[in-house]
C-alpha cells in the first residue's frame, strides 16, 4: 500500500509570495497615508519644541544602550563559541545544532550590516532634524524627489531596530520539523526589533516606515539564507 506524500514542511513560494505583497503594501501606505507624521506629532511636544522621550533614561540608557549590549553580548558569546568549535570541534555540539549555530551567526552579521549599508547612502533624515520638528531638513517619503542640495540624513532604514531584527533567525531551531513553532520564533524575533524602533520613534529618532522596512529587510535576508541552506534537507 503505498503512503500518502506530505506536503512540503516550508513553502518556500507562498513565504516569497507573502514578502513581495508585504512589500508593495509598505511601500503603498508610507508613500499616501500620513502615518509617520501623525505618530510623531503624537510624541513632540509642540511648546517645548522637543520630543520628551528624547532623554528619558528608559528610551535613551535602557532601550538604547542596554538592552543593545545584552543582544550585543549573546552575538559575541554565540561567535566566540563557533570559533572555539571551528579550531577543535566541540564534541557536545552535534552536527545539528552547529548548523542551526552558524545560520543564526551567519545572520546576526548579515542583517544589521546590509541595514547599515542602506541607512548610510540614504536621504532620508530623523524625525528630530525634520522643520516639523524644529530641524532644518524637509520631510521626505521614500519615493520623493531628492533635491540635488539635499544633504543625506542616513535613516533610512531603521538601524537600531536591527539589532534585535536577527533574532528571528532562531526559527532555524523549529525547522523543518516544526514550521508552526517556527513562525511564532520568527515573529517574535521581529517583534523585539520592532519594539526596539518603536522606541526610537517615541524619542524622535525613526520613523515608523523606517522600522518597517528594515523587519522586511530582516525578513527577506532570513529567507534567502533558509531556501539557499536547503534547511528541508538539514538533518
Amino acid at each position: 500500500m503505498l503512503e500518502k506524500s506530505n506536503p512540503p514542511i516550508i513553502s518556500f513560494k507562498i513565504a516569497w509570495w507573502v514578502l513581495a505583497i508585504s512589500s508593495l503594501f509598505i511601500l503603498l501606505v508610507g508613500e499616501f497615508t500620513k502615518i509617520d507624521l501623525m505618530i510623531e506629532d503624537y510624541y513632540y511636544d509642540t511648546s517645548l519644541k522637543t520630543f520628551p522621550w528624547k532623554n528619558v533614561w528608559f528610551a535613551k540608557v535602557l532601550m538604547h544602550i542596554y538592552i543593545k549590549n545584552v543582544i550585543l553580548s549573546c552575538g559575541f558569546v554565540l561567535y566566540l563559541v563557533l570559533l572555539i568549535d571551528m579550531i577543535k570541534p566541540l564534541h557536545i555540539i552535534s552536527g545539528w545544532l552547529r548548523f542551526r549555530l552558524r545560520f543564526i551567526a551567519t545572520a546576526s552579521v548579515i542583517i544589521p550590516v546590509t541595514i547599515s549599508l542602506l541607512k548610510k547612502y540614504s536621504v532620508l533624515h530623523y524625525p528630530w532634524d525634520i522643520d516639523r520638528y524644529n530641524g532644518t531638513a524637509p520631510f521626505m517619503k521614500l519615493l520623493d524627489y531628492v533635491p540635488k542640495s539635499l544633504e543625506a540624513g542616513a535613516c533610512f532604514p531603521g538601524g537600531h531596530a536591527s539589532t534585535g531584527l536577527w533574532l528571528a533567525s532562531l526559527c532555524v531551531f523549529w525547522l523543518p520539523n516544526n514550521s508552526n513553532k517556527a513562525q511564532y520564533v520568527f515573529t517574535l524575533g521581529l517583534g523585539t526589533g520592532f519594539i526596539l524602533g518603536w522606541v526610537q520613534q517615541m524619542r524622535g529618532a525613526h520613523f515608523l516606515f523606517h522600522t518597517l522596512w528594515s523587519m522586511w529587510i530582516a525578513s527577506f535576508i532570513i529567507l534567502l539564507m533558509l531556501q539557499v541552506s536547503n534547511i528541508s534537507h538539514k538533518y
